[in-house]
């Protein structure tokens, strides 16, 4: 008796513990990420730094020459720093 009741609560603390991030969907994990031009900006961000990240793992597997590494690299840099330029932009625009 005593086992099939602590099996029971063991049951009830991980289907808790399991449901916290669905019970939790309707909230935005980061914020500002409610505001759809937001959410867009955040999502060519994460994308720009992992073309960022792509670049580098190519280089390293040496798929890419030196030369090469550094034009793509400069660039996507440049387009990073353009996208978080924007992002602070926004954020000043809906603050201001």
């Amino acid at each position: 008796m005593l086992e099939a009741l602590l099996v029971i609560v063991l049951l009830a603390a991980a289907a808790a513990w399991i449901s916290v991030p669905l019970r939790r969907a309707g909230a935005p994990s980061e914020p500002g990420l409610e505001d759809p031009v937001m959410a867009e900006l955040e999502a060519r961000k994460q994308a720009k730094y992992r073309e960022i990240r792509d670049t580098e793992l190519d280089h390293a597997q040496e798929k890419l020459s030196d030369e090469e590494f550094a034009r793509q690299d400069a660039e996507l840099r440049r387009e990073a720093i353009a996208i978080l330029k924007e992002i602070d932009a926004a954020e000043t625009e809906r603050s201001g």
